[in-house]
């Protein structure tokens, strides 16, 4: 841990101005609503509209030069972040993504100058695929998780939070592959170990959270998910598995209403559309309200890439 906090502090430092420090804001509807003072850290303002873009940028930062260009993988968000990277570096970026990713994701990659690799499977083929396409082709490889650079890259949104607000007593965090919560959960432990980490899942995709369970990552059978930035299978030997078993706290999982409510819930307060993944972090929080009645906790709103039907298909859903 003490070379990755490191790296951590080195990639806060080295980030600006391509990343922006996003505002971290007390929200006094929801703070009402859930018992609490309820701040959120406005990752969907970054420049793709998610967090991915300090990982990516990182990873670039990190590599330099890179003849052959890079190949990633993808639900849709870290793709973005790489190619918006990798064109400022003059790095050319394919990226691969399952087929059941969102379209906007897909376009909006496209848009940014990458080429876009379709494939057939769940997401953790296109993580398989795009690996070994690289080695055959002489490119970097970029997970969108398993890689120190890119949870380094994540973890300067503790380091932020830290310095907005030293006082948290919790910070809520939707699980995928674990990059963002293992980066942000070191920060914490080392510069403010009394602040709880506590990751949240969808109900429908809990992988790292059962390989946690398992003490080794296993197969999960997943279902469909509002929370698609956080889909998909554990790749097997990702360095975020035993990260994320030393620097979570606590452990929340919710179900799909659960997830579309909490949605609902920052629209009607902030007048914000966010992605599934980011209400899977606010539902964490206010399923567990009253474990943290009057405490100080920050929720990460990871991102706001979600098609509009699809955004209100999911609030209208709510049952008020």
């Amino acid at each position: 841990m003490t070379s990755l906090i490191k790296a951590i502090t080195e990639a806060h430092a080295a980030l600006r101005p391509q990343v922006p420090v996003s505002p971290l804001q007390l929200s006094g509807a929801l703070s009402r609503a859930l018992g609490c003072n309820v701040m959120l850290k406005n990752e969907h303002l970054q420049p793709t509209g998610s967090f991915k873009i300090r990982g990516a940028s990182n990873k670039i930062r990190v590599l330099g030069k890179v003849s052959r260009g890079v190949n990633t993988a993808s639900s849709g968000n870290h793709g973005q972040a790489v190619a918006l990277a990798g064109s400022k570096a003059g790095i050319p970026v394919t990226v691969y993504v399952a087929a059941t990713a969102s379209q906007t994701k897909m376009a909006a990659i496209r848009a940014l100058g990458a080429e876009l690799k379709v494939v057939d499977g769940p997401p953790i083929e296109a993580e398989l695929l795009a690996r070994r396409h690289a080695e055959e082709q002489g490119k970097v490889y970029i997970s969108p998780y398993n890689d120190l650079d890119v949870v380094a890259g994540q973890g300067t949104l503790g380091m932020e939070l830290i310095e907005q607000a030293p006082d948290l007593d919790a910070v809520f965090i939707s699980v995928g592959g674990g990059g963002l919560i293992s980066g942000v959960g070191t920060a914490l432990k080392n510069l403010s170990p009394r602040t709880k980490v506590v990751g949240v899942w969808p109900e429908n995709s809990p992988c790292m959270l059962r390989a946690m369970e398992a003490g080794e990552i296993i197969d999960v059978e997943e279902q469909d998910t509002l929370s698609d930035g956080t889909a998909g299978a554990v790749e097997p030997g990702s360095v975020t598995f035993p990260i994320c078993r030393e620097v979570i706290d606590e452990t929340i999982t919710v179900t799909e209403a659960e997830i579309a409510r909490a949605m609902r819930m920052i629209a009607e307060a902030e007048h914000w559309i966010v992605e599934g993944s980011a209400g899977v972090a606010l539902a964490g929080l206010a399923k567990h309200a009253e474990a943290f009645q009057g405490q100080k906790v920050a929720v990460v709103i990871c991102g706001r890439n979600i098609a509009l039907d699809k955004f209100v298909a999911a609030v209208q859903s709510v049952v008020v």
